[in-house]
């Protein structure tokens, strides 16, 4: 009879659960690359309904209903696998902006067929307009959320070399993916936290002073800042692990710190009287 606890049984069973706890990074850092992942989205709407004014959230129940922030926030990721024209190829450009290094984001970065920044706008005109339907101030209030959310992400502001880093290769603790998915779900996963406690731990970690320093409505920051922070996140070694991770994880708690404020903040303004 074999000893269930001699050191090569004991090897076996340490492998199987490694590789029980390594699936769900596995999986996680396979998904395609949309920002933040639905937990990352998720977080930022639920952190934002926590800090919206009045006004904003009696009108965002007339719009969505019973659907919460956290709902909407990713709806325009999940909306990305129907066939049709308008999701395939149209509204495509609405998750990312490019802007080069040493450049400012403007008009001589925004491409004919639009990016998010000029998406946000168009949107933001939409729930602005008394006559726009009920269903078309859905689409806008939904992918509002979801676009404050993705410029925040750092890899969504691309330099226009590397596809937002989609086309850098790295391995995460052994486990191949890219350096644009690490960010979107990768770091978030390692986690381990659902989106409603994550959010509660972000959410109860951002000081009043911060709330002031970053309640902004205007996407130029954000922009500005992701693209900053973009440049000192390439790895200067492929294989990332524990150093990466510990360097990394206070900017991505930050972002979607940030993000959650300023959805609600943008939103407080475009409903506002």
């Amino acid at each position: 009879m074999t000893d269930p606890f001699s050191s090569r049984a004991l090897a076996r069973r340490f492998r199987r659960l490694a590789a029980l706890f390594a699936l769900p990074l596995s999986l996680a850092c396979a998904q395609p690359a949309f920002a933040w992942g639905q937990t990352g989205h998720r977080v930022t709407g639920a952190i934002a309904e926590r800090h919206l004014g009045g006004l904003a959230r009696a009108q965002i129940r007339l719009i969505l209903g019973d659907e919460s922030l956290a709902e909407a926030a990713t709806w325009a990721d999940e909306m990305r696998s129907d066939p049709s024209e308008f999701w395939q190829k149209t509204a495509n450009p609405w998750h990312y902006v490019t802007v080069p290094p040493g450049k400012a984001h403007g008009p001589d970065t925004t491409p004919p067929e639009g990016d998010a920044a000029s998406a946000l706008a168009r949107f933001s005109a939409t729930l602005r307009n008394p006559a726009a339907s009920r269903a078309d101030r859905q689409l806008a209030l939904r992918f509002i959320v979801h676009i404050v959310g993705d410029l925040h992400q750092p890899f969504h502001v691309g330099n226009g070399r590397d596809k937002g880093g989609n086309d850098v290769a790295i391995s995460f603790f052994g486990e191949p993916t890219n350096l644009h998915a690490l960010w979107d779900s990768g770091l978030i996963a390692r986690n381990g936290l659902s989106f409603s406690e994550y959010a509660d731990w972000l959410d109860r970690r951002i000081a009043p002073a911060d709330m002031v320093a970053w309640w902004s409505a205007d996407p130029a920051v954000w922009i500005a800042e992701s693209a900053a922070l973009r440049d000192g996140l390439y790895p200067a070694r492929p294989d990332l692990s524990f150093a990466y991770a510990f360097a990394q994880q206070p900017v991505v708690d930050r972002r979607l710190q940030q993000a959650g404020i300023r959805i609600a903040a943008y939103l407080d303004r475009l409903f506002a009287r």
